[in-house]
């Protein structure tokens, strides 16, 4: 009873201060507004470039609809509140092209707005997904119609030394042990190895065909700890690299991401200064959250069910 209780609490003041926060950031929690970097909500395009989606979080980061523009925007909402969500696929899997619909930003000498993730301490993913087609899709840059992507672009930070591929802080499908996971990826230092916790749970079940799903992921650079939510609750997983591949031992403390800008973000595949095609996702996205800190579980939990209404 009294944990119902103090569930109830926590509850009532997230609502009665949602009202703030909904005209600034549309449904986020207020206790997350000071953190949210970035958030797309894909409703918000920018007055004459339509192709270009405005950043409703603190860092106006703007977002470019790649290879589709404005048809990128489609009619279907993720949650009660939202209208349209964000259409990623691939377009000619028979060629090595550059025209698959993705999202991002790349920047070679870094993106000075996403600074946050410059030296953070932590860092969260957050937003919703729906498979709309073939995943993972056939590899175009292989003359083997029978080759597939290794992976599966959602969505991610890319690192300080990136060429559009390498990130800071990841949400994927990729392969381990021989198997397609979902997994939270991260590079603490630029150039250096990256740690991986991947869903113990089939990806299948985790993101069904046509259904919407809310992840997201955490990743704490100081104590080394990630994870992965969906719905709103943890997933169970494990830790895919031995050892201490983000160089966590010894001094100087505490352990921070590189003191470099991202380069860029990568929603939908890799390499969004479009040079060249990989990982590409046929699916649909909602509301995507960049944060500069982990997201506590209940805040996952109360997220959720916010937008859920």
């Amino acid at each position: 009873m009294r944990r119902l209780f103090v569930t109830g609490l926590v509850t009532a003041f997230c609502v009665s201060l949602a009202a703030p926060a909904q005209a600034t950031f549309g449904t986020v929690l207020p206790t997350l507004s000071r953190n949210l970097v970035s958030y797309y909500d894909f409703e918000h395009p920018v007055r004459g470039d339509k192709a270009l989606e405005q950043d409703r979080g603190r860092s106006g980061t703007q977002l470019s609809l790649i290879n589709g523009g404005a048809g990128m925007r489609v009619r279907d909402g993720a949650f009660r509140h939202s209208r349209t969500s964000m259409q990623l696929k691939q377009i000619n899997p028979a060629a090595a092209g550059n025209d698959d619909w993705k999202a991002g930003l790349y920047n070679e000498t870094g993106v000075p707005s996403l600074r946050a993730f410059n030296g953070t301490r932590q860092a969260s993913i957050m937003g919703w997904v729906k498979m709309t087609g073939q995943n993972p899709a056939p590899n175009s840059n292989s003359a083997n119609p029978d080759d597939f992507y290794g992976a599966v672009g959602l969505a991610g930070v890319l690192s300080g030394d990136s060429n559009g591929h390498a990130v800071r802080a990841l949400l994927e499908l990729i392969g381990v042990d021989g198997e397609l996971k979902l997994v939270a990826l991260a590079r603490r230092i630029d150039g250096g190895e990256s740690q991986t916790f991947a869903a113990t749970e089939d990806w299948k079940k985790l993101l069904p065909q046509d259904e919407w799903v809310f992840l997201a992921a955490t990743f704490d650079f100081d104590t080394g700890a990630m994870a992965l939510y969906r719905n709103g609750k943890p997933l169970t997983g494990k830790y895919v690299v031995a050892g201490d591949p983000w160089k966590l031992a010894g001094e100087p403390e505490p352990d921070l991401a590189s003191a470099t800008d991202p380069r860029g973000i990568k929603i939908g595949g890799s390499y969004p200064q479009n040079t060249r095609e990989g990982n590409a996702c046929n699916c649909r996205m909602d509301s995507l959250m960049f944060l500069d800190r982990v997201v506590r579980p209940w805040e996952v939990h109360l997220q959720y069910r916010w937008m859920k209404g």
